[in-house]
């Protein structure tokens, strides 16, 4: 009888235990807000836009694949290649960023910044 009581209690700890890891490890303590980002906002070519390219895009698009997106070659490669393009939301760039093939290289909050930078007329700022 004693050993069917130890063997009833190892039982349920062990459900219990089990129940504890299964429910710690689906709770999300902190969620995760992307900033807003503000198209009002004036948004500039090297202090903005470029950073993108330097941190997502230059690993294939930096001289050997087109449009060239390494730093000074960038703006030239995207205007005269026409990548950029009013309304922004049809240009090759913003078209591209949120292809199927190109969309995990950046953020939702990336991608609206192009899209901005080229409402605002895409300019050499």
């Amino acid at each position: 009888m004693n050993q069917r009581v130890n063997r009833i209690r190892q039982i349920l700890v062990a459900l219990v235990m089990i129940a504890a890891v299964v429910g710690f490890s689906s709770c999300e303590k902190y969620s995760y807000t992307p900033p807003a980002v503000n198209s009002n906002t004036t948004w500039h070519f090297q202090t903005d836009i470029q950073p993108i390219f330097n941190s997502n895009c230059v690993s294939c698009h930096g001289g050997t694949q087109s449009p060239n997106l390494s730093s000074g070659k960038s703006f030239e490669a995207l205007k005269n290649g026409g990548f950029v393009k009013l309304p922004a939301e049809t240009g090759r760039l913003y078209l591209k960023m949120n292809s199927s093939s190109h969309i995990s290289r950046s953020t939702e909050t990336d991608r609206l910044k192009v899209l901005y930078w080229i409402t605002q007329g895409a300019l050499n700022n």
